[in-house]
C-alpha cells in the first residue's frame, strides 16, 4: 500500500493542527499569534489539494477531512477573534484574565458583554458554508460565495492593523462595536450568497484566459507593498468587486 496516499491528509491535518493552537491563542486574547498559526493552516489548506491532485490521490475522506480542519481555522478561530474584539470595543466590556478555575466559583458567572457573541455568527456561517461546498458541484473551478479563508484573513487583519499599524482613525474603526457586528453580519452574508467569484486555478498561462487573475495578483502585490495590513480588507474587497464586474468573463474560462 502506498504511503504517498496519506500525504495530503497529512498536510491537511498539519491545517488542523494550526488552527487548534490558533483557537488557544485566541480564547487567551493573543491575536497577533492565532493569526500567525491561522496563516500556517491557511498555507497547509493550500497545499494539500495541490499535493493530492499532484498525486493523483484525491478521496472523499480527504474532502470531507479538509472541511472539517477549515471549520476550526478558518470559522472557529475568526469567530472567538471578532468576540475578542466586540468584547473590548463594547462598553463596560470584561478586561477580566482568567487564571484559574478559583477565580469563577460560579457556573453561570458571565465576565464578557453578552452582545459580543455575535461575532461567534461568523463561526456558524462559515461551518454552514463548507457543509454546502462538499455537496455543491458548481464549486469546481469557481466559488460561491466567498471562501472561509479569505473571510478568516479579513478578521484576523483586524488585530495585525491595531497593533502594527496603529492610527487613529483605523482604530477608532477597527474598535468601533457597530463597526465590527456589520463586518460580521456582512461576512455571515458574503460566505454564503450566490456570488460567483473566480479561483485562482490556473488551468494554463495565457494571458486571454487569465487576465483577470493576473490583474488580481499584480493589484495584491501593490496594496500589500503600499498599505501592509491594511490591504487585506482591501484585497478581499477587490476580489469581491472584481468577481462581480467580469463575471461572464469569468465563465468562459471554466
Amino acid at each position: 500500500m502506498s504511503i504517498k496516499r496519506h500525504i495530503p491528509n497529512l498536510i491537511t491535518l498539519l491545517n488542523l493542527l494550526c488552527g487548534t493552537i490558533a483557537v488557544i491563542f485566541a480564547v487567551q486574547g493573543s491575536l497577533i499569534m492565532a493569526a500567525i498559526f491561522v496563516a500556517g493552516g491557511i498555507f497547509f489548506d493550500f497545499f494539500d489539494g495541490l499535493a493530492a491532485r499532484s498525486l493523483k490521490v484525491s478521496s472523499d475522506i480527504g474532502l470531507q477531512l479538509d472541511s472539517l480542519a477549515d471549520v476550526v481555522t478558518s470559522g472557529v478561530v475568526p469567530g472567538i477573534v471578532m468576540y475578542q474584539l466586540l468584547d473590548n470595543a463594547l462598553p463596560g466590556n470584561s478586561g477580566v484574565e482568567n487564571t484559574g478555575w478559583e477565580v469563577n466559583p460560579g457556573w453561570w458567572d458571565w465576565n464578557f458583554n453578552t452582545l459580543a457573541l455575535t461575532g461567534l455568527l461568523i463561526s456558524l456561517a462559515s461551518a454552514y458554508r463548507l457543509a454546502k461546498f462538499n455537496v455543491d458541484d458548481r464549486q469546481t473551478d469557481s466559488f460561491i460565495g466567498v471562501p472561509t479563508p479569505a473571510n478568516a484573513l479579513l478578521v484576523l487583519s483586524f488585530p495585525l492593523i491595531l497593533t502594527y499599524q496603529p492610527d487613529s482613525f483605523l482604530t477608532g474603526l477597527i474598535l468601533n462595536e457597530w463597526f465590527l457586528i456589520a463586518i460580521t453580519l456582512l461576512s455571515c452574508y458574503l460566505l454564503n450568497a450566490e456570488i460567483k467569484l473566480f479561483a485562482l486555478k490556473f488551468k494554463n498561462w495565457g494571458f486571454a484566459d487569465n487576465k483577470v487573475r493576473y490583474f488580481f495578483l499584480l493589484l495584491c502585490l501593490v496594496l500589500i507593498l503600499v498599505f501592509q495590513f491594511v490591504a487585506v480588507p482591501l484585497i478581499i474587497l477587490s476580489y469581491v468587486i472584481l468577481s462581480v464586474v467580469f463575471p461572464k468573463k469569468e465563465e468562459k474560462v471554466h
